[in-house]
């Protein structure tokens, strides 16, 4: 799986450093090369020797340690790494890449390479949640580096929350997921919509629903992952975005049209996995309503139909729309694959056991506007959203 590929393990100085042994030592069995480099402070947690005797390779601890050839050790790996790998990595080393700064080992190495960086933080919640460290975790984000979000549970130093480094096991399969996946949609460009919209009507409250995001967050990660270049058009939600994905975030159904419509003419392939409002209040209320003034009277008025607009701009590209239903659910996608003027429709029943809101699981009927047969799917989320792409670019190749 990672056979004869080069990765370097940047370990620095957090208790989780012990879990990196962990990471080496999968990382081998799986075939890949593996050098690691240490920061000062990483050795007082765990011994070079250790890592050495499990990657069979010197591990680099000084930047000014003499040579044992002629090559300069920071640029030799830089070079031949197809991956960087930081595990653990501090609010320091975070905040030392997000400025540019170079002195140490670790920290030098990551600027010379244009290889993919992987970081994995860890650290106590308040630093984690710090804003200066999630500045510079967007800021490295939007310049292509990758980040494992941290899990959340009790840390060292004894607190409760956001900090904690995954399991070995997780982070070795997001390593495999990051860099041993084809980047079969390299000349792609993918729009995706996710999260519900909120429609306001007071300045407290608002008409909403249960979506959470999480299917559209997993077809912007998958489409990221295989090369695309990804905007991702969001509605609230409580994620991460995938790193290498430009969000626009919105609130409104009509927020939401505007950011597509600006956008849409620059893509291959849409994907509305967004749950949008079909309806707003009339006029929403410029104070809060009181409860003393009454039951009040809310009218609602339609919103814009995204998909049908772009249902209507046809072009050469490829229209991905979602439809979720309580009963009758092919009828009502086919009915919704030909109004909309969609390629294909994903349709899934909120009565269905793992499918819907809120689930890291799906089930899904695909129904295609070229004839092909149904094809019904029932997986992960970050499944599903693979085989929609699949089918999105052979939809797309064909036309």
């Amino acid at each position: 799986m990672l056979r004869n590929k080069n990765i370097v393990l940047c370990v620095t100085g957090g208790i989780a450093a012990f879990k990196a042994v962990s990471v080496a030592s999968q990382l081998v069995k799986l075939g890949a090369n593996v050098d690691v480099i240490m920061t000062e402070n990483a050795q007082k947690f765990v011994t070079p020797l250790t890592f050495r005797s499990i990657t069979k390779t010197a591990v680099i601890t000084d930047m000014f340690e003499e040579p044992r050839d002629m090559e300069i050790a920071h640029i030799s790996l830089a070079q031949k790494a197809d991956a960087f790998l930081i595990c653990p990595a501090t609010a320091n080393i975070i905040g030392k890449i997000a400025s540019g700064i170079a002195d140490d080992m670790v920290s030098t190495t990551v600027m010379a390479t244009r290889a993919p960086v992987l970081i994995c933080p860890a650290m106590n919640t308040n630093m984690y949640e710090n804003p200066i460290v999630q500045g510079n975790i967007k800021k490295l984000k939007e310049l292509g580096y990758s980040f494992l979000q941290p899990d959340s549970g009790r840390l060292a130093c004894g607190t409760e929350g956001k900090g904690r480094l995954p399991e070995p096991d997780e982070i070795v399969a997001w390593v495999v997921g990051e860099i041993a996946r084809e980047k079969d949609l390299s000349e792609l460009k993918v729009l995706v919509t996710a999260g519900p919209t909120r429609e306001a009507i007071d300045p407290v409250r608002y008409i909403s629903n249960g979506s959470t995001g999480k299917m559209g967050y997993a077809v912007a990660n998958a489409a990221a992952l295989r090369g695309s270049k990804v905007t991702l058009v969001s509605g609230p939600v409580d994620i991460e975005p995938p790193s290498g994905v430009q969000v626009v975030n919105v609130t409104s159904a009509e927020d939401m049209y505007r950011a597509v419509m600006e956008l849409e003419s620059e893509y291959d392939i849409i994907v509305m996995s967004a749950a949008v409002g079909d309806f707003r209040p009339e006029a929403a209320a410029d104070n809060k309503i009181k409860k003393s003034a009454g039951t009040p009277e809310i009218r609602l008025v339609p919103n814009p139909d995204i998909l049908a607009e772009l249902g209507r701009r046809r072009r050469r590209r490829v229209l991905v729309g979602f439809c979720m239903e309580t009963r009758d659910l092919l009828e009502n996608a086919a009915k919704k694959l030909e109004s909309k003027n969609a390629d294909i429709i994903v349709a899934n029943d909120l009565n269905t056991p793992g499918a819907g809101f809120g689930t890291d699981t799906n089930v899904v009927t695909m129904l295609f506007r070229d004839g092909r047969e149904k094809l019904e799917l029932r997986d992960t989320k970050a499944a599903i959203a693979d085989v929609i792409l699949t089918k999105a670019a052979e939809t797309l190749s064909a036309k």
